[in-house]
């Protein structure tokens, strides 16, 4: 079951002052405004929405809250952000993808809220690799070689580093002027230049239908152009995983055959099509066509791979370690015809159930737990065939997740009408 998403617009209310919003923004973030206080808070946005004007003061507290990136040499600076969808793993191609095109890539990135997994989560299953770099560490590295993919420092947007926890165990993850000042406040402390957004929606996603993801999108763009960030957005399909693997070690297995010239093809696919207009805001290239092309290349020649492989040397991760994965074990479809939708909110709690997600801020993280999709939507299936495996050693976590897996696949008579993986944002 998908939670209620409220858009950005207000009900029947006096607007928050600036002063108001920032007072509680600030004292949040210097611990005088407690847990409970922002939860109200939280929790009365998730509920009431907010003003266009609401939605950048709150950004703006949240980046006045600590410090920025500073500038490090001529190099354009852009980045990523993805709304967050099961199998998402684009952030670790593109950033080593990108600095391969002589672009700085300062990848400020989270941890799992919801269903859904996080970029951090996903790393640390590379043994030694550290989130946690500083400012100083984060220049250096965008000196050496262009990328990195960290956690938001301690002096970097401390408002957003708190309440980004705190969303994930209030129930007001899926609110549109959160996810706006929540994502754009560590983007702009980037200090970029171009941003590219991965809106998803569908039932892997926060947000459940392509409207809701367009107010999201123009929300972000809205506040991105605001700050005069060269903002361009992609709606893209989450009502399935995206690739075969879901999980963290598994996901970051997936991305290295990605950067191998390999992996799923939509993987592949949807990671092109966000570094490339990133090219094309950056004037690196003047069409799509040329852009793609160039990106391509840099997988098939093993260039990002090259690149992604420094930028885990460089925070400390051995890729040469064993990454522990669970025991397979297959869920088989109870009869036979075409596979018209998949649950993404089960399939996330079954990930949760296994262990590779939290159930509250703080907890640990069985990295080698996940998913192997066996099928997609649209396809045709027989009766006991594989639907998905299990990733999991503990046969008892395996069976309370073989439960929800059983509920999480529709399979009908007819096939269901194509659904494309993307479109931009007109």
């Amino acid at each position: 079951m998908i939670p209620a998403v409220v858009i950005s617009h207000k009900r029947d209310r006096k607007p928050l002052s600036d002063d108001e919003i920032r007072y509680m923004v600030d004292g949040y973030a210097k611990g005088s405004i407690p847990d409970y206080q922002m939860s109200a808070l939280a929790m009365a946005i998730y509920l009431n929405g907010m003003t266009e004007q609401e939605i950048s003061t709150l950004t703006n507290a949240m980046i006045d809250s600590g410090s920025r990136l500073k500038r490090c040499g001529s190099h354009l600076r852009v980045d990523k952000h993805s709304t967050g969808g099961l199998g998402d793993k684009t952030s670790l191609i593109l950033a080593p993808l990108l600095a391969c095109c002589d672009l700085h890539v300062p990848m400020i990135s989270g941890r799992g809220l919801g269903i859904t997994g996080g970029t951090l989560d996903k790393l640390e299953a590379i043994e030694g690799f550290r989130t946690n770099l500083n400012e100083d560490e984060i220049e250096k590295q965008l000196h050496g070689i262009g990328c990195v993919i960290t956690g938001a420092s301690e002096t970097l947007v401390p408002a957003d580093k708190k309440l980004y926890g705190l969303r994930d165990v209030t129930a007001t993850v899926p609110s549109i002027p959160l996810i706006t000042a929540s994502i754009m406040s560590k983007k702009i402390a980037e200090t970029l230049d171009a941003l590219v957004l991965d809106v998803k929606f569908g039932s892997g996603a926060f947000l459940p239908t392509e409207p809701l993801a367009e107010e999201l999108a123009r929300s972000l763009m809205r506040v991105g152009r605001d700050a005069n960030v060269n903002t361009y957005a992609l709606i893209t399909d989450m009502t399935q995983p995206l690739g075969k693997m879901v999980g963290n070690a598994c996901e970051v297995d997936e991305s290295i055959e990605t950067l191998q010239g390999g992996g799923p093809s939509e993987v592949r696919e949807l990671t092109v099509e966000l570094a490339a207009r990133l090219l094309l805001s950056t004037a690196l290239e003047t069409n799509l066509d040329d852009a793609r092309l160039r990106l391509e290349r840099l997988l098939d020649s093993g260039a990002a791979l090259e690149r992604f492989e420094r930028m885990v040397a460089w925070q400390g991760g051995d890729l040469s370690a064993r990454r522990a994965l669970g025991a397979e074990t297959p869920c088989f479809a109870p009869r036979s015809g075409y596979v018209t939708a998949i649950d993404g909110q089960l399939l996330g709690q079954v990930i949760i159930a296994m262990g590779g997600g939290r159930k509250k801020a703080g907890e640990p993280i069985d990295f080698s737990v996940g998913l192997k999709m066996e099928c997609k939507i649209g396809d045709a299936v027989q009766a006991s065939q594989p639907l998905l495996s299990l990733l999991c050693d503990d046969p008892l976590k395996r069976l309370e997740a073989s439960k929800l897996v059983e509920q999480a696949f529709q399979i009908g008579e007819e096939q269901p009408p194509f659904v494309p993986l993307w479109r931009d944002l007109v």
